[in-house]
């Protein structure tokens, strides 16, 4: 792709537009050479980007006919959630029937713990009933969508509710992770996530007919504050053959994985790999130079600043944040195409920031690819 030498009418010329949520605030977008969706793409494709991706780049998508985006108050499409849909004295049953409980002091919502409907797995082929994914309404959300979805931006579709905590909301916590590795368990948690593989796939397949997405935002959440809920092993053998098949499907048919999983993971780091996740951000906790020495290249790892900013500090300086981006960008661009990353948001960033985060990246890679 031809490189254009970066000129400033870029920034004087940019537009507000929406943020990547339908609740969140616009956002300003530059009069770039190509698309983001298109520089977006560059990076998946381990290639130059044009510019580091920011988060503005990006369009998130939950659509409301997947009931677990209702339960879970992650509707971002272009109906979003009633006030009423919101209500912490109110529950809302994910596709499995499962009721969920939103919690406004977190925004967001969880499965009412202690009366799970799944207490042994060798029960889930009488307990467990799959969802009609065939009869929901893809034609009318794919109409209802069909603006929302016609964007130039990175266009994510977001899987909430993966495997392990599927398992959790169906088995409570504690129950789930002995499943994982109780002897007598394990054969019946293996069948049950085979027969989670075919209904995701299921529902990818017809939402990328309804409304086509560049990558899928999987989420399934592994670790705590300050380590994994099991182990490496416990990971590969019970969890990671099941994820790699909805990614290979994902794959099959033109679409990006991005592994959303929170906690403190380092040590869960070769099982993304070996799924094949296309990219892994992960939380701020995690070691990531350590994950960049050891496994750079292997997945595009999300990288925060060496900097940080929370609400209620004093105002963030935007020499100290550009001094911050700066420092970023002189570490990870030299061996950008052999270590493809992705910048970590700043919070807070004061006015100006993203400016000089485009300006800077976009001269940097211009650099790079003439080298």
């Amino acid at each position: 792709m031809k490189r254009i030498t970066f000129d400033r009418k870029e920034i004087d010329n940019a537009t507000e537009m929406p943020g990547a949520l339908p609740t969140s605030p616009p956002v300003k977008t530059f009069d770039t050479p190509i698309s983001a969706k298109e520089n977006y793409r560059l990076v998946y494709e381990r290639k130059v980007p044009f510019w580091i991706p920011l988060g503005s780049d990006r369009q998130l998508f939950a659509p409301r006919i997947d009931p677990d985006n209702i339960a879970r108050i992650q509707v971002f499409e272009a109906n979003p959630l009633k006030p009423e849909e919101m209500k912490g004295d109110h529950t809302n049953p994910d596709k499995f029937g499962v009721p969920w409980i939103y919690v406004p002091q977190v925004g967001g919502s969880m499965v009412e713990p202690g009366s799970p409907i799944l207490k042994d797995a060798n029960d889930w082929l009488d307990v467990i009933r799959f969802p009609d994914v065939a009869s929901w309404d893809w034609v009318g959300s794919a109409e209802a969508n069909k603006q929302f979805a016609s964007t130039n931006k990175w266009f994510m579709f977001t899987f909430v509710t993966g495997f392990f905590e599927r398992l959790i909301s169906f088995m409570d916590f504690e129950n789930a992770a002995v499943a994982l590795i109780d002897d007598d368990q394990k054969e019946a948690v293996h069948s049950l996530f085979a027969s989670l593989v075919e209904c995701y796939c299921d529902i990818i397949g017809r939402a990328y007919n309804a409304y086509p997405f560049d990558a899928i935002w999987f989420h399934d959440d592994w670790g705590a504050q300050r380590s994994p809920f099991f182990s490496l092993d416990v990971a590969m053998e019970m969890i990671v053959p099941y994820i790699k098949q909805v990614r290979e499907f994902c794959h099959s048919i033109g679409v990006f994985f991005d592994m959303h999983s929170c906690g403190k993971n380092d040590l869960l780091v070769p099982a993304y790999i070996e799924i094949g996740a296309d990219s892994w951000s992960g939380q701020p906790m995690n070691d990531k130079q350590m994950i960049y020495d050891q496994y750079g290249g292997k997945l595009i790892l999300g990288v925060e600043l060496d900097i940080s900013w929370t609400a209620g500090n004093p105002p963030l300086e935007l020499d100290t944040a550009e001094a911050s981006a700066k420092r970023w960008l002189d570490k990870f661009i030299p061996s950008y195409l052999e270590k493809p990353v992705l910048m970590g948001g700043l919070a807070g960033a004061p006015a100006g920031y993203s400016d000089f985060v485009y300006e800077a990246s976009r001269n940097a890679f211009n650099d790079l690819a003439g080298s």
